[in-house]
C-alpha cells in the first residue's frame, strides 16, 4: 500500500470511547515484546507513530489510526508478562474482549508473534477468541532475521502445529530489513475487502 497519510485517531477503553463506526478496521494484537510498535511503525513508513519501548506493556489503551483515509489500523494493549499494575492487566482482558466481540467495523486481527518462541496461553487464547468471534486471523512471525533459514523452517513448523494451521498462512517479517511488508498489506487489503489499487506495493 502506498501510505498517503497515516493519523492518530484517539485512544480508548470501553466502546462508547471509540471512534463513530465507519471505515474497515484491522487490529494488531501480540504479547508485549514481540514487536507490534515496530511492524506498525514499517508497514505505515513513520518511525514514531506508535511508541517503541524497551519496557513490555506500555500500550495500555485501544489506539485508533486512520490511513490514507480509506482504513483504520487499531493497536490493542499488549499482553504477557508485562511489568504494570495488577489491576491494569486486569482490565486488558475485558477491554480487548468487548471490542473483539462488538465492533461491527472490525474485519481482521493480526495477530503477532516472536518466530523464536512457542505460542504460549495468552497466544492462543486470543486465536480462540478470534475465532469464536468469527474474526479473521493474520498470524505474523516477527523477528525473523534473528534466525537461520534451518531454524526458521523448524520454528514454522513447530508454530503452525501449535495453532494447527497451514505453514502458508503463517506471514514472516523483519523490522530490520522490512522483510515481509509487501506481502502482509497485500493481506490486509484482501482481508479489509479495501479496492485493489489501494493495495499496490509502496
Amino acid at each position: 500500500m502506498r501510505i498517503k497519510s497515516t493519523t492518530f485517531i484517539k485512544s480508548a477503553v470501553k466502546p462508547a470511547d471509540y471512534p463513530p463506526p465507519g471505515l474497515p478496521e484491522i487490529a494488531f494484537a501480540g504479547r508485549s515484546n514481540v514487536g507490534k510498535s515496530s511492524l506498525i511503525n514499517v508497514l505505515v513508513e513513520r518511525k514514531g507513530l506508535v511508541r517503541t519501548s524497551s519496557t513490555p506493556g506500555r500500550t495500555q489503551l485501544i489506539n485508533f489510526f486512520d490511513v490514507n483515509g480509506c482504513l483504520t489500523l487499531v493497536d490493542l494493549p499488549g499482553y504477557g508478562y508485562a511489568k504494570v499494575p495488577l489491576e491494569v492487566k486486569r482490565q486488558w482482558g475485558p477491554m480487548m474482549e468487548r471490542y473483539l466481540a462488538g465492533r461491527e467495523t472490525l474485519q481482521g486481527v493480526v495477530l503477532i508473534l516472536d518466530i523464536r518462541r512457542v505460542p504460549a496461553d495468552g497466544d492462543l487464547q486470543m486465536l480462540s477468541w478470534l475465532r469464536s468471534y468469527g474474526r479473521r486471523p493474520i498470524i505474523v512471525l516477527t523477528k525473523t532475521d534473528k534466525l537461520t533459514k534451518n531454524e526458521r523452517a523448524k520454528q514454522i513448523a513447530l508454530i503452525a502445529k501449535t495453532l494447527e494451521m497451514p505453514r502458508d498462512q503463517l506471514l514472516l517479517f523483519s523490522a530490520l530489513n522490512r522483510e515481509g511488508r509487501d506481502q502482509i498489506w497485500q493481506t490486509i487489503v484482501a482481508v479489509a475487502g479495501l479496492e485493489q489499487t489501494e493495495g499496490e506495493p509502496a
